[in-house]
């Protein structure tokens, strides 16, 4: 397994792509990522404070809240954060540069979200981030990690492309891949950091945290979405985790 360690840049802290990811709705191949969320947090949430971590512009935070959830967003980019604010004015959100969560109790929240924030974390930094998390949940507490399945960066979908990086294929866990989204105008690719299934467990258990259920959206082909792999293919992989006893 290959770690890209502290060299690595995050993409997303660029004010133009933060400005094109204010357009993203729930649509696409972004709708299989939300689909299903509201029936896992009922199934394994109970209590109503929430954390949204690496909110971005804000939209699982909202999407959140619409749940009934009390939330909290947080990311390390102000440009994104600055956004989250003018869609959001009534929403909670803070920065926290170098993903530093000391602010927060410890136990303070029933449920930590995290959609796709971690695709772009390396792996050292994963543990890291995935430890603390976990010891910012009540005891009961869940978390839920939505995150990009390895075949999403080998296939074309209906919100992204990869054919112009054929390079991806060889790629191990731990390397940087490309990627460029297709619902906004930003078509610059962007850099994501492949992870396979074992590593990510494997993270968790450095971080006390043990997956208790594991779902892979596929699109049923009945949506109103052209779909390309979505059908055979799940793009995402959503993480249900608990503090490990």
């Amino acid at each position: 397994m290959n770690d890209t360690g502290t060299n690595f840049v995050n993409c997303y802290e660029d004010v133009s792509r933060s400005d094109a990811y204010a357009t993203l709705e729930f649509a696409n191949t972004y709708y299989l990522a939300y689909r299903d969320l509201p029936a896992i947090i009922s199934e394994n949430v109970v209590g109503t404070k929430a954390l949204d971590f690496g909110c971005g512009t804000g939209r699982s935070t909202r999407f959140l809240r619409k749940l009934g959830f009390n939330v909290t967003g947080v990311d390390v980019s102000e440009d994104m954060l600055r956004i989250a604010r003018s869609l959001d004015p009534s929403g909670d959100y803070h920065l926290v540069p170098g993903d530093n969560l000391d602010e927060f109790e410890a136990g303070a929240f029933d449920l930590v979200l995290s959609a796709f924030t971690f695709d772009n974390i390396p792996g050292a930094t994963k543990t890291r981030i995935f430890r603390d998390l976990g010891k910012l949940l009540t005891p009961n507490g869940t978390m839920v990690s939505v995150v990009s399945s390895p075949e999403i960066y080998t296939h074309d979908w209906a919100s992204f492309t990869t054919k112009d990086f054929p390079e991806n294929a060889a790629a191990r866990s731990g390397d940087v891949v490309r990627i460029v989204v297709t619902d906004h105008q930003d078509r610059r690719p962007v850099e994501d950091i492949m992870w396979t299934d074992e590593s990510y467990r494997a993270v968790y258990r450095e971080a006390s945290l043990q997956a208790i259920q594991v779902v892979k959206p596929l699109a049923t082909g009945d949506e109103p979405y052209g779909w390309v792999n979505e059908t055979k293919i799940a793009p995402w992989v959503i993480y249900v985790l608990r503090r490990a006893m």
